[in-house]
């Protein structure tokens, strides 16, 4: 008979030890950001992350994967003509316009560079868009980021967010095919 009320604490401290680990792997962390399911098709390469902030205003979504294996072994990304062909864009919407000339940007020690882009959605709306490409040797990492918002508030935002430790770990040891 006093088994049972052992049995019984045992199950809610496992009950409760769960359900906090549970809010804790749901609640929004790192400035707001939540990390959501791949929206997009199956294409030739593997489904990245998915991440939305909340917290951002005008909510802005980042998506972010390797692609090893795809990148100029001697110049790495080289122009903005590249980052139009290989940041996912095209995933989200082939309405894109580039609205400027690209930068140079460095996404966890990767050298590489970023474009904001006008974005028209299957509905009809406009959204800000980033896309980035940055290389190390012969593999390449994009993210794409699109908002409501300014394209400068979300180039920032996603800049931020992937240049947060976490972020930066899981990109390095993606590359390293981790």
């Amino acid at each position: 008979m006093r088994v049972w009320p052992a049995i019984t604490v045992v199950a809610l401290a496992l009950g409760a030890l769960s359900g906090g680990a549970a809010y804790e792997n749901a609640s929004p962390r790192a400035g707001g950001w939540l990390e959501i399911a791949w929206p997009f098709p199956r294409d030739g390469w593997p489904a990245g992350r998915a991440f939305r902030c909340g917290a951002c205003g005008d909510a802005v979504e980042v998506y972010v994967r390797p692609k090893i294996g795809f990148c100029n072994c001697d110049s790495g990304v080289a122009d903005d003509d590249e980052v139009d062909r290989v940041a996912d864009l095209d995933l989200m919407s082939e309405r894109f316009a580039p609205r400027e000339a690209g930068r140079v940007v460095r996404v966890a020690d990767m050298p590489g560079r970023i474009r904001t882009y006008d974005l028209r959605m299957a509905d009809g709306s406009q959204r800000a868009a980033v896309g980035i490409a940055v290389s190390r040797r012969c593999d390449l990492l994009v993210a794409v980021a699109q908002g409501r918002g300014e394209a400068a508030e979300v180039r920032r935002a996603a800049l931020e967010f992937l240049g947060s430790s976490k972020m930066t770990s899981w990109m390095t040891a993606s590359m390293e095919g981790r």
